[in-house]
C-alpha cells in the first residue's frame, strides 16, 4: 500500500494503530544502525533511506530526479516489508539467510529484495540492526555502479 504522507512523521501517524509500533520500532532500528550518509525521506509511498544527490548526483538510474534508494520499510495490506536492494544476491543476502535461524524459529518470508513479516513479534529486531549496519554509502554506489554497468 503507498501512502501519499509526505514526511516520516506524517507517515508514521496514517497508520493504523495496531501496526504504529512495529514500523515505529523497526524505523529506530534502522535509524540507530543505519551508517552515516544515507538519509531517510519518503520513498515511493514508504519509509525510504536513500544515498542522497549531494553523495550520489547520478541518481537512480530509473528516474534520476530520485536519490538511489537503499532500503524501504512499509506496512502493506497483509505484511510488514523491509525492503533491502543490497540483498538482491551476493555476500549480504547469504549471510542474512545464514543468519535467520540464529534469530528466528520462523520460516523466513523472503522475496528478491523483501523480507514480509506477518506479527510483530516476528521482527527479529537485533538481526535487522546488524543488516542495516553492513553496507555504507560508499559501498553501495560502487555496488550499484557495478551492477548496473554488468546489466548494460
Amino acid at each position: 500500500m503507498q501512502s501519499t504522507a509526505t514526511s516520516p512523521s506524517e507517515y508514521l501517524h496514517s497508520l493504523p494503530d495496531e501496526r504504529r509500533p512495529i514500523i515505529t520500532a523497526m524505523r529506530e532500528v534502522i535509524l540507530k544502525n543505519l551508517p552515516k550518509g544515507f538519509e531517510e525521506q519518503m520513498n515511493y509511498g514508504m519509509l525510504g533511506y536513500v544515498v542522497p544527490h549531494s553523495i550520489y548526483p547520478n541518481g537512480y538510474h530509473c528516474d534520476p530526479k530520485l536519490p538511489l534508494p537503499f532500503i524501504n520499510l512499509a506496512s502493506q495490506k497483509n505484511h510488514f516489508a523491509l525492503y533491502h536492494m543490497g540483498m538482491y544476491e551476493g555476500e549480504l543476502l547469504n549471510w542474512f539467510r545464514e543468519q535467520w535461524p540464529n534469530y528466528s524459529k520462523k520460516k523466513l518470508d523472503m522475496g528478491k529484495c523483501c523480507i514480509r513479516f506477518k506479527k510483530p513479534e516476528d521482527v527479529p529486531m537485533e538481526l535487522i540492526g546488524q543488516l542495516v549496519s553492513k553496507v555504507t554509502p560508499q559501498q553501495w554506489i560502487d555496488y550499484y555502479d557495478q551492477t548496473f554497468k554488468r546489466a548494460k
